[in-house]
C-alpha cells in the first residue's frame, strides 16, 4: 500500500497541473475574443491612420527607412514618435510599406469671423493715437484691443481705408468722418 502512495500523489499533481493550464488557456481565449469584438481595420485604413499620426519630417524619415530596407529602424522610429505599442507600430509600418501614403497637411482650424452685431466690450479703455505733423487724433474705446487695432492698421496700410474706417467706427463711438480722418493719419 505504501508503494502506491507516491505514484498516486504524482498522478494528482499532474491532473491539477493540467486543469490549471486548461483554465488559463480558456481565460486567454476569452480575453482575446472580447478584445476582438470590433472589426479589424483593413491594411489600407491602417496605413492612412498611421500616416495621419506623423509630421511631414517623420513621414519622410519612416519612408526613407522603409525604402532602404531597414524595417526594424522604421518600426523603432514609429514607436518612438507615436508612443503606440510595439506590435501596433510593427503593423502600422507594415501597412505603410504595403500601401504607401502621401503626406497630407493637417487642415487648419476654421477661423471664426467676427461679424457679430455687437462687438465685444473689454473691462478697460484702449487708447489709439495717430499723428502726422502737428495733427493728432485719439480714439478711446472699451471695444478696441491690440488685435483689433492691429487689423485696422493693416487694412489702412494695405490701402483699404474705407474698410479700416468702417471697422474703427464699429469698435468705437466715433463717426465715419472722424474715423476717416484718423485712418488718413495712419498710412505712413
Amino acid at each position: 500500500m505504501e508503494s502506491l502512495v507516491v505514484p498516486v500523489l504524482i498522478l494528482l499533481a499532474v491532473i491539477a497541473g493540467v486543469m490549471v493550464a486548461y483554465r488559463a488557456t480558456r481565460r486567454r481565449k476569452a480575453a482575446r475574443g472580447g478584445a476582438q469584438s470590433h472589426p479589424a481595420a483593413t491594411p489600407q485604413e491602417l496605413a492612412r491612420a498611421a500616416a495621419g499620426r506623423l509630421s511631414e519630417d517623420q513621414h519622410r524619415r519612416i519612408y526613407a527607412l522603409i525604402a532602404q530596407g531597414q524595417a526594424m529602424a522604421a518600426i523603432k522610429l514609429y514607436y518612438e514618435v507615436t508612443g503606440e505599442g510595439l506590435r501596433a507600430s510593427r503593423d502600422a509600418v507594415g501597412a505603410l510599406a504595403a500601401h504607401p501614403q502621401p503626406y497630407l497637411m493637417p487642415e487648419p482650424a476654421q477661423v471664426v469671423e467676427e461679424d457679430d452685431e455687437e462687438p465685444q466690450r473689454f473691462p478697460y479703455r484702449y487708447r489709439a493715437i495717430a499723428s502726422k505733423g502737428d495733427v493728432t487724433r485719439e480714439v478711446s474705446s472699451n471695444m478696441l484691443n491690440d488685435e483689433i487695432y492691429g487689423r485696422i492698421r493693416t487694412l489702412a496700410r494695405s490701402g483699404d481705408t474705407e474698410a479700416a474706417a468702417t471697422a474703427l467706427t464699429r469698435h468705437s463711438d466715433i463717426s465715419l468722418k472722424q474715423a476717416r480722418e484718423f485712418i488718413a493719419l495712419l498710412d505712413d
